[in-house]
């Protein structure tokens, strides 16, 4: 997938003294939260319109839609603004690998394999000592387009586990035979697997950052809204940070 270079080449991208609001869910999950997290985000959705044709989808991961890297210059501004706001409050002392990606959802409910009709967790490739801490900043005007959602799982870790990879190794004929109480499409409520928390709703250049190790997917509602016009349809920018776990 081609890298792109960055030009958005105005010193500060972030706004440097963000209000940041706590959004506490069942169970000890919090998702920070920080509206007008961008100085300029119509220059970002501008950037992502005129670069779009270079975007791919992925198979190593579950979004449904295609993707497309942000510049090396971009990630490392929102790695130090990360580091500064929010990465204390996740649990991280510093950050060991980032990376972040345009993103916009753009497949019909029929096209979902099975790992997309469920909720998941980013926290491939983590070591002993070491934490994985997202985020996702909502560049789209259209609320109806979905936030996040947030879950809990109904069942012990080894039967989660065990649906979670039956998931992504069966074919949706296979793993609807073997769980048939797992409806396909957009997961958008609880289920007999997993109970929804919440739901932060998306608002044009909100942020939220949450831990990885909570299970969350975006929630699609609105499946007929979704465009791959960046102008028009549900584009984000997600981040990924792994990071030195701060001490206990």
């Amino acid at each position: 997938m081609r890298r792109l270079r960055c030009g958005l080449s105005t010193p500060v991208l972030f706004n440097p003294r963000p209000r940041i609001e706590a959004v506490e869910f069942g169970g000890g999950a919090v998702v920070w939260v920080i509206d007008d997290a961008l100085l300029e985000p119509v220059r970002f959705v501008d950037f992502a319109a005129e670069h779009w044709a270079h975007a791919r989808e992925t198979t190593h991961n579950a979004f449904p839609g295609p993707e497309l890297p942000m510049p090396e210059a971009f990630t490392a501004r929102l790695d130090a603004w990360f580091g500064e706001h929010l990465r204390r409050r996740l649990g991280g002392r510093r950050t060991l690998r980032v990376h972040s990606r345009f993103a916009m959802a753009t497949w019909p409910a029929a096209r979902l394999q099975p790992r997309q009709w469920l909720c998941h967790r980013d926290r491939d490739a983590v070591h002993p000592g070491e934490r994985v801490a997202a985020s996702v900043l909502y560049l789209f005007e259209d609320s109806a387009l979905g936030g996040t959602a947030f879950y809990a799982p109904r069942r012990d870790a080894l039967a989660t586990a065990m649906l979670v990879h039956d998931s992504s190794t069966l074919d949706a004929a296979a793993f609807r035979a073997r769980h048939p109480d797992v409806a396909p499409g957009y997961l958008v409520d609880s289920n007999a697997w997993f109970e929804r928390l919440g739901v932060v709703e998306p608002r044009f250049n909100r942020l939220i950052a949450y831990d990885g190790d909570l299970f969350h997917t975006s929630h699609v509602t609105d499946v007929a809204g979704l465009s791959d016009d960046p102008r028009r349809g549900r584009l984000t920018i997600n981040g990924f940070f792994t990071l030195r776990a701060a001490a206990a």
